[in-house]
């Protein structure tokens, strides 16, 4: 292959993040959570799939509208000065065709499911769209972020139970919860740049309190991750996983004691263990029944 073509593949693959799985993984916990808790044990294998290939592809296409909403601002953070929009890689146009392309792909994926599921899907798609301007006016965007993230685990109930039951909307909170706490870690990597340019955020909202409100709110999803529990039925192995998790975020805020961008970066990548955790706990709960 030419040096052209791999140039521009690698610019596409960067415009999706696919090249840095995290955000895929970060998103696909609370969707597995929720097929795990819908079926009472494994999920169909066509929901599974259905699921996750739409969370690659929502996912992707979700990178590319914030990068296209902020590529005039992420030339000036250093963390983002050379992501393709940013850098004039590529053009507005390119990316936002890959986008329509990547929805229209998700949106035949979601006509596999049932109409109730589809409308919700709508839902889910100018939540994701919308959350990027958020950073303009909002001053707590990663609350529309985790709607997005989250719109997930009611749309998993639909298609699974065909309602969403309170187990549903007490995981649809818990993931938005969960998403604010690692978003607010990564949010604090970039602080000093986002101040500069005028972009809000929960880490410059809650100010030198950060850390002490990402401990709330890690609380919060600890307590109502034992609800959740409750509500499902499970009980030792979740439990352990839960405590796993527990663990894992005194981890992180030792880790982002110091406020130093590396090592809160490194405490929101260490969330993949925590969503990883609550999963090990509730598949291992539904295997040992």
């Amino acid at each position: 292959m030419s040096p052209k073509f791999n140039r521009a593949f690698y610019e596409y693959l960067s415009l999706t993040r696919l090249n840095k799985p995290i955000g895929i993984t970060l998103l696909l916990w609370p969707t597995l959570w929720a097929l795990w808790l819908s079926a009472q044990g494994i999920p169909s294998l066509k929901l599974l799939l259905i699921f996750v290939i739409g969370t690659v592809l929502t996912r992707s296409a979700g990178c590319i509208i914030n990068d296209f909403a902020d590529r005039d601002f992420d030339p000036h953070v250093q963390r983002t000065r050379e992501r393709p929009l940013a850098a004039r890689h590529l053009s507005p146009y390119n990316a936002l065709v890959l986008f329509f392309i990547l929805m229209l792909m998700a949106f035949l994926m979601a006509l596999q499911l049932d109409k109730k599921t589809l409308f919700l899907s709508v839902f889910a798609a100018l939540i994701m769209i919308i959350y990027p301007y958020c950073k303009r006016f909002f001053p707590a965007p990663q609350l529309f972020l985790g709607i997005a993230f989250g719109w997930a685990v009611p749309m998993v109930f639909m298609a699974s139970v065909r309602e969403v039951p309170r187990l549903g909307w007490l995981l649809f909170v818990i993931t938005i919860i969960w998403t604010m706490i690692y978003d607010t870690l990564y949010a604090m990597v970039d602080i000093k740049d986002d101040r500069r340019i005028g972009l809000r955020s929960t880490a410059i909202l809650f100010g030198d309190r950060d850390l002490f409100a990402i401990g709330v709110l890690q609380t919060i999803m600890i307590l109502g991750l034992w609800l959740a529990g409750k509500l499902a039925g499970l009980s030792h192995a979740y439990h352990i996983g839960l405590a796993m998790a527990a663990a894992l975020f005194v981890y992180q805020q030792w880790l982002a004691r110091a406020r130093i961008p590396a090592l809160c970066f490194k405490a929101f990548l260490n969330n993949n263990f925590v969503g990883l955790s609550i999963f090990f706990g509730i598949a291992a709960d539904y295997v040992g029944r």
